[in-house]
């Protein structure tokens, strides 16, 4: 009598898991960002993308005066812990020392996802962490389908790509304007003092030195003004951009071409390879349009643009234009609106 030897075949986890169980097995750290004892609001963000995910929600966040952060993230709604590291040497989030410090908390905390926001400090640390842990990072999502499919867009925003990862710890970083930051209130979570491996760093923080304006945050501003080119020097950029900017309650943003020219600091750019804004409202003068600058602000509520040159490709994304010469047109428009 032949012997019949029967083999299992391992289900996927959608059929040997029902979507609650699923939801269950599924832990998010989400990496906060402080500056100096406070935080930054803008990296609630990240809470707000883990949340889509199911599952339990942790925080972290690292510095010299970490415990007031700690303790304002535990009143965020839907977070069951906050992962907090007291030691200045992580104070400027340098990746050198910083990646190490969250690969071993990651690790302690057993996460499946660890998102960041799609800053300086996501876009300069995640990489490291992600090469750390032997996973392929996903950048820049815009969307949450399940826990292993992320939205992002390509090619500055002309194409959408859906991407799943298989890998078992997924590192994220998320596009701030697509997910609202999460409000700090309705939560009670716990504060965990989290592992430091003390892990040498090959750099040192040296100097920096900020621009400091009380204008708003330009990541996170409901109204920004941007200037381009059109606005010929730095001087006439002062001079047309800030007043409207006061007017406005908005803040300042510039063109890649008016940075390159020196009209404006980097830390103002908009575009592609600069901020990411999606305000209530955006308006653009002097700026021609280029995709590389619709990628930046595209997802604005309303858009409006200020060109002598009626063929301009911003024309084709505002919602509001006005074709004339902006050394009249926009000193007019500062004072109609200081008026009202």
């Amino acid at each position: 009598m032949a012997a019949r030897q029967a083999f299992a075949q391992p289900l996927s986890a959608s059929r040997q898991f029902s979507p609650s169980v699923l939801q269950r097995l599924i832990s998010s750290l989400a990496v906060l960002e402080q500056r100096e004892g406070k935080l930054n609001a803008g990296s609630l963000s990240a809470v707000t993308a883990a949340q889509k995910l199911g599952g339990s929600v942790h925080c972290f966040v690292a510095g010299a005066n970490a415990k007031p952060v700690a303790e304002e993230v535990a009143k965020v709604g839907g977070v069951e812990k906050v992962v907090s590291v007291e030691n200045a040497a992580y104070e400027k989030g340098l990746p050198e020392n910083y990646a190490p410090l969250l690969v071993e908390n990651i690790q302690k905390g057993g996460y499946t996802h660890v998102i960041a926001g799609h800053t300086a400090f996501g876009k300069n640390l995640m990489p490291r962490v992600a090469a750390l842990l032997d996973s392929q990072q996903v950048s820049d999502i815009t969307a949450v389908e399940n826990e292993n499919t992320f939205v992002r867009p390509i090619y500055a925003g002309n194409a959408i790509a859906t991407v799943e990862s298989s890998d078992p710890i997924k590192i994220l970083t998320i596009r701030g304007t697509a997910f609202p930051a999460a409000a700090a209130e309705g939560g009670s979570a716990a504060i965990e003092e989290g592992a430091d491996p003390k892990a040498e760093s090959s750099v040192e923080w040296v100097s920096e030195e900020l621009t400091k304006s009380d204008r708003p945050d330009l990541a996170s501003a409901s109204k920004v003004v941007s200037g381009g080119r059109g606005l010929k020097s730095k001087k006439e950029f002062d001079r047309i951009m800030l007043p409207l900017a006061d007017s406005l309650g908005a803040a300042v943003g510039a063109s890649r071409a008016a940075v390159d020219s020196g009209y404006a600091d980097n830390s103002l750019q908009v575009g592609q390879t600069g901020k990411v804004v999606a305000p209530q409202l955006y308006m653009a003068v002097g700026i021609s349009g280029a995709i590389q600058h619709l990628a930046g602000m595209k997802d604005s509520k309303v858009i409006a643009a200020i060109n002598k040159d009626p063929d301009a490709p911003i024309f084709q994304v505002a919602d509001v234009g006005l074709v004339g010469d902006l050394f009249d047109k926009v000193p007019e428009l500062t004072e109609k609106v200081k008026s009202s």
